[in-house]
């Protein structure tokens, strides 16, 4: 016969509930979204990126090596925010569920994220870490193929769609361009014979030349204009106690030369796309 359990006096509750509230906190403290870190993980930053995620944004589909654009201002905004390499670990989203409503199992995305006030609604965002420049996009053998300077662009004919911040670059560089509905529009044209060159954003450029033009080529992009262009941002869950510290190491970053010298190598240098003077 095994022996009879005491009862528990109230004395003895109180010790239990104690107990049971230490453990809690112990928990809580190791780890997951209640950590007094702000991370999904404590010690460790949980940064998402794209599946696949492409040059020069990430090289090789790999941002753990730290290579590509936006591999390289993860790894130098967790090292401002006090985070190791060693400390941050890389999850995949798609593009549209990083910026919908709702929890998310990583602390910080970055995959060319254009800051908006419509997204804001749903997610964070940080200071922004890029300010899209205008690029010169061709075809190899095309006249603009050879152009290393704005002068030598000046008499092509070069096409932009109505009503962007391209336009308003080409005409203040280049003159009154051949201006069509749309960016689609405008590389048919290209691919046709009718122009020999499209002005667009750098980040489309990159995708214009790889993956819609046969031997397409970025000729060039135009030096970087205060307040124009889209801005590309962090996104970080809603309410996020990590906003104010990401967008503090951003501007950090900024203030330093840091983030200048990762534009240049990763978005000008390793892509031979120099800037046109």
């Amino acid at each position: 016969m095994s022996p009879r359990r005491r009862p528990r006096t109230p004395r003895t509750l109180v010790a239990v509930a104690a107990a049971v509230v230490a453990l809690t906190l112990a928990a809580c403290s190791a780890g997951g979204s209640g950590s007094g870190s702000g991370t999904v993980t404590a010690g460790k930053l949980t940064i998402a990126t794209g599946q696949p995620a492409y040059s020069p944004w990430v090289e090789g589909n790999k941002p753990q090596s730290g290579k590509g654009f936006e591999a390289a201002v993860a790894y130098a905004v967790a090292q401002e925010m006090g985070y190791a390499k060693d400390d941050v670990v890389w999850k995949r989203s798609t593009f549209d569920s990083a910026i919908a409503p709702g929890a998310k199992d990583w602390d910080m995305n970055i995959q060319q994220f254009s800051i908006t006030a419509k997204r804001k609604q749903a997610v964070d965002f940080s200071a922004p870490y890029y300010t899209t420049t205008q690029a010169v996009v061709t075809t190899s053998g095309s006249k603009a193929a050879d152009a290393t300077s704005i002068s030598a662009l000046k008499g092509l004919k070069v096409g932009v769609a109505t009503g962007t911040t391209s336009y308003d670059v080409a005409k203040d560089a280049l003159g009154q361009p051949q201006v069509f509905n749309s960016n689609d529009d405008a590389v048919l044209a290209l691919k046709s014979g009718q122009i020999d060159a499209v002005v667009t954003d750098l980040p489309t450029a990159f995708y214009v030349a790889s993956a819609e033009l046969k031997k397409g080529e970025v000729v060039g992009q135009f030096p970087a204009s205060s307040g124009t262009g889209d801005q590309f941002g962090i996104v970080l869950p809603k309410g996020s106690a990590l906003t104010p510290k990401v967008s503090g190491a951003i501007r950090a970053l900024k203030a330093d030369g840091t983030l200048q010298r990762i534009t240049t190598k990763w978005l000008s240098t390793a892509v031979d796309v120099p800037v046109l003077h």
